[in-house]
């Protein structure tokens, strides 16, 4: 029984949640292989090589796979299915795109967003914005399976020493084309990478108290800055700053939640960090239920204070 994990990556290097995806084959047995298509991808594939674990590297290099079109990726994807037992994706915005693609194409059940693999085929998945947790058994011969990346820990990204199979990639499917992109240029560690995250909620009141409270906070930690939905639906902060079940789901070593009720979620997207911190001057808010720290205070107080004395 082999495993395929397909790699997130911009060309140049693996992304992490290649890593924890890598981690979730390895549970579900057998021997584990990457595969990295890509355009003048080699140096993210010598990277796959070296990735604890993976007994080989699936190589494709097309001019076809520059942009990461759903649609070629796929083509790639199912033209070396007959050899897998299992199809990993990373439940980021590419691995969504494509995976649903491949299930549909093999005729197979897609299994979303697991977090734990109890057996080959059994494992488990949050529903209802993670306040159940459902197992999940499929009979499908070829599993397609999305990995909360949160769920699993990283493989070591040094190590390994996996065989490199060049592969000829499929024709351009034609069915779609890339027209452009604007890519947001981040000052801070980009949110869901995050080793420390500082998010603020509708409790601030404005976009600009968000920015006069939030920032100093956060340049002091070396943080993110994250934000509940509420903040965002008021244009105190922006789209891609959004933690929870419509957000980013994010598992930092470090949370604090700055005037953020914990509505389940906001909770969704966050409850699996290490060490949560919550500031909120209602005592009967459901964030302290979760959190490892609470301080009931007011925020426009407590934290310039935290800010004074870190």
């Amino acid at each position: 029984m082999s495993i395929l994990v397909i790699a997130e990556h911009d060309h140049a290097s693996i992304k992490g949640a290649t890593l924890n995806t890598v981690t979730a084959a390895l549970a579900c047995g057998g021997d584990v292989h990457v595969l990295v298509a890509g355009s003048a991808s080699g140096a993210a594939a010598s990277a796959a090589v070296q990735i604890s674990g993976v007994a080989k590297v699936l190589h494709a290099d097309s001019a076809a796979f520059a942009n990461h079109l759903a649609e070629n990726v796929a083509a790639q994807v199912l033209a070396l299915a007959s050899s897998y037992s299992h199809i990993l994706f990373a439940a980021t915005a590419n691995g969504k795109n494509v995976a649903p693609r491949v299930a549909a194409k093999l005729d197979v059940a897609q299994i979303s967003d697991i977090t734990k693999v109890e057996a080959a085929d059994t494992f488990e998945r949050p529903i209802y914005a993670g306040n159940a947790i459902a197992t999940v058994k499929s009979a499908d011969a070829i599993k397609v399976i999305t990995v909360r990346t949160t769920g699993f820990d990283p493989a070591a990204a040094s190590g390994g020493s996996a065989a490199v199979e060049a592969l000829t990639a499929p024709a351009d499917s034609g069915k779609s084309a890339f027209v452009g992109s604007e890519i947001a240029k981040l000052d801070r560690p980009e949110l869901t990478a995050a080793k420390i995250i500082v998010s603020g909620g509708r409790a601030l009141g404005s976009a600009e108290k968000f920015n006069e409270v939030m920032t100093p906070l956060a340049d002091k930690l070396g943080a993110a800055l994250g934000a509940s939905r509420a903040a965002v639906d008021a244009g105190y902060a922006p789209n891609d700053w959004q933690v929870g079940q419509t957000g980013k789901i994010v598992a930092p070593q470090l949370y604090v939640a700055c005037g953020i009720s914990g509505a389940i979620q906001h909770l969704a997207g966050m409850k699996d960090s290490k060490v949560i911190v919550a500031i909120n001057k209602d005592p009967e808010a459901p964030i302290f239920s979760v959190a490892d720290f609470g301080l009931e205070a007011d925020l426009f107080t407590a934290v310039p204070e935290l800010v004074g004395k870190l």
